[in-house]
């Protein structure tokens, strides 16, 4: 029977498309303009992706001090929808400013900033979930939410990749075809939002007579110990924590370890859009293979692949090796990713989805502090970036022998 999204669901589906479009630039476009920067203030390629990943591990380190608490305060009546819009104003602007900044540091501050706004704006956005669908359906709703985010971000990111390697042909200045890039990606998630913001309502949320931010750090201190008597909630979140670290850490890291190791820019480029053409199939075969699967045994085959492809960086030296680990990125992304979020929202109480989401972000999005800085320490250490890589492997065999465990409680 084939799968049929509500119109909500479809709305909900398309801020995936709207955010992966500033996800791709990060991981594509970002880090090489930063590289020029970097370059132009002679600062050695070992320097380079050391400050990128102290810089990535800054956000998330601010993401996870920030979601839990405004995730809890979301879980107010009528409070999720504006938090949400608040950091995509933020983050868009944010975006904007990137492309005009001249200074490296500057630019990683800037970059700090509007990566915390995005990634504070998944907080919301996925604790929407079980608002915009049922328990039945979150896994294959979650699947197509990144199998479309992946597929759907290419548009803009065509654009950009258009601008920047052509900005010559088309009579235009390499730094203002970056303003140009940024400035689309920027609106391309503005615009893409509101449907979902014309939509959206909180059914599930917390009432509060008292003041509300006082009830939101009292609750927040209180879901501690609601973990400790939901295990499996509990367990999971461990285990979230060691393998999507592994995961964000290659998202976020691939284009400037590439970079590093002296690749081609174009190729680099063109194999990240590989990896997204490659998600989007992936992560909706995945949604149905849950139909059919339990999810957890799904979860299982992505971190073991996981786990081979953080093994394979170690040895990666050409970059015909790249695109085989893009192909191989982009096969487990999305499932990864969305089945983990399906998986998560079932096994919480859809009241306060925010303040779960905001621990599961701090463990998630917040774990990527752990990874970015391991392979900045690691790199820098032994002097060699592919050591620096594959250290997170240890991350994905923590990670399934703790949900291996998870699975163990009924």
């Amino acid at each position: 029977m084939k799968f049929k999204m509500t119109s909500l669901e479809k709305k909900w589906v398309l801020y995936d498309v709207a955010n992966s479009a500033f996800t791709l630039l990060v991981s594509t476009i970002m880090p090489i303009y930063f590289n020029s920067l970097a370059d132009s203030a002679n600062l050695s390629e070992v320097s380079y992706l050391a400050y990128w990943g102290y810089a990535t591990s800054a956000a998330t380190l601010i993401v996870a001090f920030l979601g839990p608490t405004l995730g809890t305060l979301s879980d107010n009546k009528g409070r999720k929808k504006i938090f949400f819009m608040a950091t995509i104003l933020l983050g868009a602007i944010g975006c904007v400013g990137l492309g005009i900044i001249q200074s490296w540091l500057w630019f990683l501050l800037l970059f700090v900033i509007t990566k915390s706004a995005y990634s504070l704006s998944l907080v919301f956005y996925d604790s929407m979930l079980p608002d915009v669908t049922t328990d039945e359906r979150m896994d294959q709703v979650s699947s197509q939410g990144y199998a479309w985010g992946y597929i759907g971000s290419c548009v803009p990111f065509i654009m950009c990749l258009l601008l920047v390697l052509m900005y010559d042909k088309i009579g235009i200045s390499q730094g203002l075809a970056m303003v140009f890039a940024f400035i689309l990606i920027a609106a391309w998630w503005l615009i893409l939002s509101i449907p979902l913001l014309k939509s959206y309502k909180q059914l599930n949320y917390v009432e509060v007579k008292d003041n509300p931010i006082s009830s939101g750090w009292h609750r927040l201190s209180n879901i501690f110990s609601e973990l400790k008597q939901n295990r499996k909630a509990f367990l999971f979140l461990i285990a979230f924590f060691f393998f999507i670290d592994g995961v964000y850490t290659i998202i976020d890291m691939a284009t400037a370890y590439g970079t590093a190791l002296g690749f081609d820019t174009t190729g680099l480029l063109l194999a990240l859009l590989v990896t997204q053409i490659v998600a989007f199939p992936a992560a909706i075969i995945f949604g149905k293979l849950s139909t059919k699967y339990p999810n957890y045994k799904l979860m299982y085959v992505c971190i073991v692949a996981y786990l081979l492809i953080a093994v394979y960086a170690i040895f990666l030296n050409e970059q015909y090796q790249f695109w085989i680990l893009a192909v191989a990125v982009g096969m487990f992304q999305g499932a990864i990713q969305s089945l983990s979020r399906s998986y998560f929202a079932k096994i919480i109480p859809a009241e306060k989805s925010g303040e779960y989401f905001g621990i599961y972000d701090i463990c998630g999005k917040g774990a990527a502090f752990l990874g970015t800085f391991i392979v900045s320490f690691v790199s820098q250490f032994t002097n060699s970036m592919n050591l620096g890589i594959g250290a997170i492997a240890f991350m994905f065999v923590i990670g399934l022998y703790v949900f291996y465990q998870t699975n163990k409680i009924n």
